[in-house]
């Protein structure tokens, strides 16, 4: 899952880099779209604050995945344990 935002982070800024770049071309080689070099840099904007909020959610689904991983890691090898010394004192009896 993380890796999904973290593509989609990517893609968002890039998105984000071309539009800023849409702003500093001049008028007449953008027939058809927006000539407000204002309302690029705005959609820029937008784009990269959307960038930044999805790499910070895949860096906490990560981050969640990690401790969710060990903690069964842990609780796998506290049962294991458990279990060996259940044997050991069956053994003695």
């Amino acid at each position: 899952m993380s890796r999904n935002l973290f593509l989609l982070a990517v893609s968002l800024l890039l998105f984000s880099l071309i539009s800023c770049a849409m702003s500093l071309v001049p008028n007449p080689l953008q027939p058809g779209l927006p000539a407000n070099g204002s309302l690029w840099k705005m959609i820029g904007l937008v784009l990269l604050l959307t960038s930044l909020v999805s790499a910070l959610a895949g860096i906490l689904t990560a981050m969640f995945e990690q401790v969710e991983r060990r903690s069964k890691e842990r609780m796998r090898r506290e049962l294991q344990e458990g279990l060996d010394r259940l044997r050991r004192n069956n053994r003695r009896k």
